[in-house]
């Protein structure tokens, strides 16, 4: 092993990424000297199709092996913008999802119990890694695999840290947490960048003309492509792609709360991206939370539209006739899709994949000129036996199910789904979707009981509040999801544009 003996400490910034979740997928990671901010390694590979919370923890690995060929005896620090993969391997959440259990597991190896630490930083702050991720995913599109040769992450990591400012060689900023980043020329390969570490470990500066990385080892598993020093990402003249969509938006022109916690840290259903228990041990919540003034992902919330079975009031799921808009539907599918466009702030449309909500969605999209995307996750809940009933015949042939199903989440209709089950889809769709729009506002074509639990989940209220809300066909509501994890529920139950 060629490690740096005798250093302290290291970080490690990872990220991945999903275009499609599942979709092509890549990661990223980086090794900073903890001095001086500068990189020591990169990594970066496409792996093909994955999710996002995947390809996260494969950026993990890779920064960890990496770290670990740089110096087997330091402390690490990670720092990663998914709170899944920082709250799983710091031990508050859960592992259920077969995907991620035996990533963490390996990750856990890497280093010694105790070694390592984990932190949550906002997207914005993590930009290097996620250009590195973006980078992988661009190759792997073009049908190659990242080099280091043609990156530009470190260059462009650095001077958006800096911008408007002079950028001299070896020129230091500091970001907000004080940690100093190197700007400008990086030179030289792994064996000064060992030897800038041993200098750092002894006197506490950095050594000078040092700005260089190592070459990070694949381990057990392959990274696709090995560590590579700034001065190659800063040698190429190739073209950035443009930063994540991340643009300001009226949100339906409401203020946000400051106190306004998200369900994560409270509510007793499962809101990891895996669908497992994901209960912080001290939640960070109402003023004392920290504040995230950027962009928030802001869902609006549309009800589909009338069906046949809607006047009736009959159970109808994501297990029925999936039946079609009535006509007094496609007139309130109409109106909402004039109230939005006057409004003109949704950016992106998500549907339930059932009918109703999918022609709901492509009479607002018609009218704004945007695609439907559909996701599985924002169906709704499937009622079993009851499809198609009335309350009052379900209570008359099933008594024992409708009072179990009334008295617990988890008590399924007669051959359906639980409160519980598909709060556990609706929060894993929430959280991808999230990740996937933040900054914009998207609108979400759904259900009676995935909009309720959405507005559930950010008030962490108990399941029974599923049953004191009240969602009218062709309804808009709204919830506002901050990357410092609190949550706005900005609108509930808008039907202002049927009148």
């Amino acid at each position: 092993m060629s490690g740096a003996a005798g250093v302290r400490e290291l970080i490690v910034e990872a990220d991945g990424g999903s275009r499609g979740n599942p979709g092509p997928a890549g990661y990223g990671a980086v090794v900073l000297d903890p001095v001086t901010g500068e990189a020591l390694a990169e990594a970066a590979e496409y792996i093909g199709v994955a999710t996002n919370n995947v390809a996260e923890y494969k950026g993990l690995l890779a920064g960890l092996r990496a770290a670990r060929e740089l110096a087997p005896d330091a402390s690490v620090r990670v720092r990663m913008d998914s709170k899944l993969v920082v709250e799983q391997m710091s031990g508050r959440w859960k592992i259920k999802h077969p995907d991620m259990k035996p990533l963490a597991a390996e990750a856990a190896r890497i280093y010694p119990p105790g070694q390592v630490t984990y932190e949550w930083i906002p997207r914005e702050r993590n930009k290097h890694a996620d250009r590195l991720a973006n980078e992988a995913m661009d190759a792997g599109r073009q049908g190659r695999q990242w080099q280091p040769s043609t990156s530009r992450a470190a260059l462009d990591a650095g001077a958006a840290r800096v911008a408007g400012e002079a950028t001299g060689r070896g020129r230091v900023t500091g970001d907000t947490e004080g940690v100093p980043r190197v700007v400008g020329d990086a030179a030289a390969g792994a064996a000064r960048a060992r030897a800038a570490l041993a200098a750092t470990a002894s006197t506490g500066t950095p050594a000078p003309g040092t700005a260089s990385t190592g070459t990070a080892s694949t381990g057990s598993a392959p990274m696709g492509t090995a560590a590579t020093s700034a001065a190659a990402s800063s040698a190429t003249g190739a073209a950035a792609p443009g930063p994540r969509p991340g643009t300001a938006d009226r949100a339906l022109d409401a203020p946000r709360p400051a106190d306004a916690p998200r369900p994560d840290a409270t509510a007793p259903a499962p809101t990891g991206g895996d669908g497992s228990a994901a209960t912080p041990a001290t939640p960070s919540r109402g003023w004392a939370a920290p504040a995230d003034l950027g962009a928030p992902a802001t869902f609006v919330l549309l009800r589909h539209g009338e069906t046949a079975l809607t006047p009736e009031k009959r159970f109808s799921g994501s297990g029925g006739s999936d039946p079609e808009l009535s006509a007094a539907g496609r007139r309130q599918a109409d109106a909402v899709a004039a109230a939005l466009a006057a409004r003109g702030t949704v950016q992106e449309i998500v549907s339930s994949p059932l009918l109703r909500c999918r022609q709901t969605a492509l009479t607002v999209a018609e009218r704004l000129g945007l695609d439907v995307r559909i996701d599985d996750g924002l169906r709704e809940a499937d009622f079993g036996a009851w499809e198609g009933l009335t309350f009052a015949e379900v209570q008359e042939r099933y008594p024992d199910d409708l009072n179990a199903w009334l008295a617990s989440p988890k008590a399924a209709p007669t051959g359906g789904e639980s409160f519980a089950a598909v709060s556990r889809r609706v929060a894993a769709a929430r959280d991808r979707l999230t990740e996937r729009h933040a900054g914009r506002t998207v609108l979400l074509v759904t259900h009676v009981t995935p909009i309720k639990t959405l507005v559930r989940l950010a008030l962490g209220a108990p399941p029974e509040a599923l049953f004191r809300m009240e969602l009218s066909a062709a309804s808009l509501s709204a919830v506002a999801y901050y990357r410092d994890g609190n949550a706005s529920v900005r609108l509930l139950n808008d039907t202002s544009h049927l009148r």
